[in-house]
């Protein structure tokens, strides 16, 4: 079984992967938050254990062994979430550090006894895929808000949770997924979006609107 540690290492790759471009050292440290030197040891062992590709200064990819474990991880990331919202009154800020402590503890039989609890659940709280058992993912189909046009309707299906103050905002909104709401008008100068829920006009940053993913 692979560490905390190796699948820490290797759940970040795979999000800046999903992401775009070539997976620096340096950006995986910044995204897991420690340092230069010690990306570079662990980087190391992985390559030895043949779960990334690794070349000094061209960056890391995931192997397909890599990605195995990386996408098990997240799937039990995504089922813990669902878990503590459904069965124990969590709200969609409060459970993504929990269930980051929960996914490095969860076996096979406990994954697949959550699975079945829940009713195998497509996605998270947060919109977000969960990978079936054998690490596939259904591709998203939404768009970020800024992309939609002045007069459209669309209904929220996603809304990111690199941030939890960004999701209890939009809860003091009354903003969650399957909200339905209308594109009244783009700020040019902010890039601000006023869109319409119910009888009510709200004025949503650029911030929080490229949070928010919608079809």
């Amino acid at each position: 079984m692979p560490t905390q540690s190796v699948e820490d290492y290797i759940k970040g790759i795979l999000k800046l992967e999903s992401a775009g471009g070539n997976v620096t050292t340096s950006a995986l440290a910044r995204h897991l938050g420690v340092g230069d030197g010690s990306v570079t040891d662990m980087v190391k062992k992985l390559s030895e254990k043949k779960l990334i590709q690794y070349e000094p200064y061209q960056g890391v990819k995931l192997t397909e062994a890599g990605r195995k474990i990386a996408m098990k991880t997240v799937r039990r990331h995504r089922l813990w979430e669902m878990f503590l919202v459904r069965f124990l009154g969590y709200s969609w800020d409060e459970i993504h550090d929990e269930a980051e402590r929960l996914e490095h503890a969860t076996s096979e039989e406990l994954e697949r006894r959550l699975d079945k609890a829940l009713g195998y659940p497509k996605s998270d709280p947060h919109g977000d895929p969960i990978p079936n058992e054998r690490g596939g993912l259904s591709a998203l189909r939404a768009r970020s808000l800024p992309d939609v046009a002045e007069g459209k309707s669309v209904v929220i299906v996603r809304v990111s949770d690199e941030n939890p103050e960004i999701l209890q905002y939009l809860t003091r909104l009354g903003l969650n997924l399957q909200s339905h709401l209308k594109v009244v008008e783009k700020i040019e100068f902010d890039g601000s979006i006023i869109v319409r829920v119910g009888t009510r006009e709200i004025a949503l940053s650029a911030r929080l609107a490229e949070s928010i993913f919608v079809e």
